[in-house]
């Protein structure tokens, strides 16, 4: 196969008009000017004039629902949204029914991807359910094809538990993903604490809850010489610190989501529940901390925190509704907003979603050098379209998103060199 024509953006390798040679589902070269010295008789030939080429998405943080949540999203129904928003490798987590502690579940989600549009990575468990008492195996886990560990939304808050997690997740050179909140702080809130909640009468999340619980997790992982990754940071004293940690040496990473940088808490009376996630939408001023953090490099990766709900759910209400929204199919059109409103370049927001993610947990995704796989992802960056939750490939509908015209449309999507996704434009 050869992709001709289109401006590749590698991040780290290329960036320029070339054309891209696939063969046996690899990369084989990235050059200029391919067309002109190659037999094309036996070669599938894609036209990407006018198109931006680009290694297929990797997503950190998304959660795929199955085992026994296959209401909410199914490993088939959750690549395929994934690979329609251009995403070709996704990590999910482990909070499944039974979660992710155990060789015998992650070996069960790896068979079932076999078949997935996307690469799946698993992230197992810290500890055992979740539960925050017991520490699972690490060392079992990562063999089995965990790339991480982490109880996601459900925080260890016993510190000498976390520290024994950070110990174990160190000396298994696997990194600890953490949902960084203080439960004891957040108690029953439902949506960022401020004056809009207030004016709402719905109990708030702090900030704080949040601060307080990177900060331990810095101090940690500085102690034992952990990889900490924080999880959908959302607050501008978090970036504050990430920063500073990162400048001490600190083993740190961290991730923010579109909506964190797309929406305030100001959007909770439009959207409701629609924009109900944990943590919360800040306000203005951590927003505009989140998108700096993200320009200057102290933020490594975007990633979605999709989370699929059955309608039905998130119409209990604010107070009960689950928290959370899909992303995987607005993320890469969300963030070309901020390369046309002119708050990060081309280049940076592609790397947040490719080479950086994949670097945080070690991933041989995210690149188009020769040999790796050809997960290529080709974007019209001029098409404009409007979100229609009803057309998602996600069993998921749950977004404040519905109804926003976006720029910036995924064509085509490929993974080990087969279309896995094509768009309404055909090349």
């Amino acid at each position: 196969m050869l992709i001709h024509g289109g401006q590749v953006l590698d991040p780290g390798h290329y960036v320029g008009e070339a054309d891209v040679l696939i063969g046996e589902g690899r990369v084989m070269a990235v050059q200029a000017g391919l067309v002109t010295r190659i037999e094309l008789r036996h070669v599938t030939r894609i036209d990407a004039e006018g198109l931006l080429v680009v290694p297929g998405l990797v997503d950190l943080h998304a959660h795929l629902r199955e085992p026994v949540f296959e209401y909410k999203e199914t490993l088939a129904t959750g690549t395929a949204a994934a690979a329609a928003g251009g995403f070709t490798t996704v990590c999910c987590m482990p909070n499944t029914k039974p979660v992710n502690d155990d060789i015998a579940v992650t070996g069960w989600i790896i068979e079932r991807a076999k078949a997935a549009s996307a690469h799946v990575h698993p992230i197992g468990a810290m500890t055992l359910g979740s539960a925050g008492r017991e520490l699972a195996d690490f060392r079992a886990l990562k063999q089995a094809g965990c790339v991480a560990v982490s109880d996601d939304g459900r925080p260890v808050m016993c510190e000498e538990i976390m520290r024994r997690v950070m110990q174990s997740a160190a000396e298994s050179n696997l990194p600890v993903i953490d949902h960084c909140e203080d439960t004891m702080a957040s108690g029953c809130g439902c949506m960022n604490d401020g004056p809009v909640s207030r004016a709402m009468g719905l109990r708030g999340m702090p900030g704080d809850a949040e601060n307080r619980m990177i900060a331990r997790d810095i101090r940690l992982a500085r102690k034992v010489g952990a990889r900490l990754h924080v999880a959908h940071l959302s607050t501008a004293g978090g970036v504050e610190m990430v920063r500073k940690a990162k400048s001490d040496g600190v083993r740190i990473t961290a991730e923010v989501c579109p909506h964190h940088f797309t929406l305030t808490d100001e959007a909770v009376p439009t959207y409701g529940a629609n924009a109900k996630m944990n943590p919360p939408l800040r306000s203005e001023r951590d927003r505009t901390a989140l998108i700096e953090g993200l320009a200057d490099g102290t933020i490594d990766a975007i990633a979605t925190d999709h989370a699929p709900h059955a309608e039905y759910e998130k119409q209990w209400g604010m107070d009960r509704a689950p928290f959370g929204v899909v992303g995987l199919e607005t993320a890469l059109a969300l963030t070309l907003r901020l390369v046309q409103q002119g708050r990060l370049t081309l280049l940076r927001a592609i790397t947040c979603l490719t080479s950086a993610p994949a670097a945080v947990l070690g991933l041989q995704n995210g690149t188009l050098k020769p040999g790796a796989a050809a997960d290529v992802t080709l974007i019209n960056l001029d098409a404009s379209w409007t979100v229609d939750p009803e057309r998602f490939r996600s069993k998921g509908r749950n977004t404040p998103f519905g109804g926003w015209a976006l720029k910036g449309q995924v064509i085509r999507t490929l993974v080990m060199g087969k279309t896995v996704y094509q768009g309404s434009e055909t090349r």
